[in-house]
């Protein structure tokens, strides 16, 4: 004579399928056992150069923080060459020893701008365009000086336009950077050059409704009074 079968309760349906499950991993682990391994293996491997990257990583731009605390007040000075070269038989590497050893960590982004503004002042412009150009650390300021950097060269090349392009990216980096109204007077200059005046005047009203109280305000009144 059949019986009549129990009824599992909820509780019992839901353990059994957590017994199911794990018998079903178990097989799969057993039947599998040397590619979960192999695949454990790489991801610890994998784990462990990350971390082994990020920390040198960490240390070289703690070094190339050191080495340009050293070059910063020789820079200060006015003794740009020496910034550049560095100095024999002092701790003074120099910017471009900083920027070919560390060039890729945010400190050796940061020496990248002081190598491109003191070829700049040595009137080696190319050399200066170079590592304006190449920057690409996560520093606002920096970004913005590279960029005007830039701008500067094709200005004094005639290439007004892309100067002026370039100036106006300056100024939108950062609202807090405190040249963003010389590079919007700038940007209006080299627009006037490349026969923009459009484009011009919009940057010296943006100069004179931003920046009413800064010194390029007065400058920027005097180009609009010549275009209007």
């Amino acid at each position: 004579m059949l019986t009549k079968k129990k009824k599992l309760s909820k509780k019992e349906i839901k353990e059994d399928k957590l017994v199911s499950l794990y018998y079903k991993a178990y097989g799969y682990f057993d039947d599998n056992k040397n590619k979960v391994l192999y695949y454990t293996a790489g991801l610890i491997v994998v784990a462990a150069l990350i971390a082994f990257y990020l920390y040198h990583r960490n240390q070289q731009n703690i070094q190339a923080g050191v080495e340009l605390s050293r070059v910063i007040p020789v820079y200060d000075s006015g003794s740009f060459l020496e910034a550049i070269e560095g100095r024999a038989g002092t701790n003074n590497k120099g910017l471009k020893k900083i920027v070919d050893d560390f060039g890729s960590t945010e400190n050796g982004e940061t020496a990248k701008i002081y190598l491109a503004d003191s070829y700049n002042m040595l009137g080696n412009y190319d050399e200066a365009f170079k590592y304006y150009k190449d920057y690409s650390g996560n520093i606002d300021m920096y970004k913005a000086t590279a960029l005007a950097g830039q701008a500067d060269y094709y200005s004094s090349k005639g290439d007004y336009g892309k100067g002026a392009d370039l100036y106006g990216k300056a100024s939108r980096v950062s609202k807090n950077d405190v040249l963003n109204p010389d590079y919007l007077l700038q940007a209006g200059i080299n627009y006037l050059h490349a026969g923009k005046s459009s484009e011009a005047k919009e940057m010296f009203k943006s100069v004179t409704k931003d920046y009413a109280t800064t010194p390029e305000n007065r400058e920027a009144n005097k180009y609009l009074a010549g275009i209007e």
